[in-house]
């Protein structure tokens, strides 16, 4: 069986590696979406362009995945660049990502495709979800989201202590709060609440604590991560019963401090990187888990001796293996 996967991140104008497909190959569309929306800090995070440069074409070759085009970056076009504000800018990027996953999918026929994102932060998961939700001919999916972190990035203007959008990203998804942003970026309908789950959250601010339970949230711990538990296999098998398609969306501050020392949200208590690369092999076993998003990779001089670079790395790698392995 030939097997798919797209890879979200930013363009870099490469040749693509060259070697002879198998009956196991996996295709890879890689794009990267650095606007993240966050003020008073430079627009263009330098997160995703900091995994790439790792190598990430030749890695992917070596981990049995092949390229269906150059690595695309998400850019905002000459109109785009003269609008106002960072959240607002950032819903527009989303929608030029969205684009991008519809374009890789439908031009290569990946009916199963894999799409990761490699994104500033986790406001991305917008762009991503329009991108997957939708076709190149308007027509909606069920997408289902699985969103592990060690916050539930469930605020509402209303509970937020911090005011950061990166607090509500999910609960924006969901509809429940800056209309304006998920439709611009794309995402017309709303994830209904039976449509998303909660992976390795451990941090709450008290009202949103308050709204997991308002809602009854589905979720898996931390310890199901480690231990592959059948919770979480039923978890992911009971979701894919309620969708078409599923995106894992991972803020790296869901894994142990260890592995994220530049991380200014770091959680005790986390998984390590090949744990959480072992639940995206089981994860991405199932046939309409089609996407991957990694936010919030510490870069550069924040992540010393290239650590958490690494983890996103096993974390991609295992999502590979798990397509591989249908």
């Amino acid at each position: 069986m030939r097997h798919f996967i797209t890879v979200a991140a930013a363009t870099v104008l490469v040749a693509l590696p060259s070697f002879a497909t198998s009956a196991d190959t996996v295709k890879v569309d890689v794009i990267k979406q650095p606007y993240g929306g966050a003020r008073n800090v430079a627009e263009i995070s330098m997160n995703p362009d900091y995994i790439h440069a790792s190598g990430l074409e030749r890695l992917i070759e070596e981990w049995g995945g092949r390229l269906i085009r150059p690595v695309q970056d998400v850019r905002l076009d000459p109109e785009q660049e003269r609008q106002y504000g960072e959240w607002n800018r950032m819903a527009l990027a989303n929608s030029n990502m969205a684009k991008l996953v519809r374009e890789g999918r439908s031009d290569n026929l990946l009916t199963h495709g894999l799409t990761i994102g490699l994104e500033a932060n986790c406001n991305v998961l917008l762009g991503m979800l329009a991108g997957l939700k939708y076709d190149d001919r308007g027509n909606a999916r069920k997408v289902g989201l699985v969103f592990i972190d060690a916050h539930g990035d469930f605020n509402v203007p209303e509970t937020t202590l911090s005011g950061m959008l990166g607090g509500m990203p999910v609960a924006v998804a969901a509809g429940h709060a800056l209309h304006n942003i998920r439709k611009t970026s794309g995402l017309e309908e709303p994830l209904p609440m039976d449509q998303i789950v909660w992976g390795g959250v451990r941090d709450l601010d008290p009202l949103e604590a308050d709204r997991f339970r308002e809602y009854e949230v589905q979720q898996f711990s931390v310890e199901d991560i480690r231990s592959l538990s059948d919770g979480l296999s039923r978890q992911i098998n009971d979701l894919a019963q309620r969708v078409d398609a599923i995106y894992v969306h991972i803020d790296m501050d869901v894994l142990d401090p260890a592995e994220v020392p530049g991380h200014d949200l770091a959680v005790t208590n986390g998984p390590s990187s090949k744990d959480l690369a072992a639940a995206m092999s089981l994860m991405f076993k199932n046939p309409k888990t089609v996407a991957l998003g990694i936010a919030s990779t510490p870069a550069g001089p924040r992540d010393p001796g290239g650590v958490s670079r690494q983890a996103a790395l096993n974390l991609i790698e295992g999502a590979i293996k798990g397509v591989q392995s249908r």
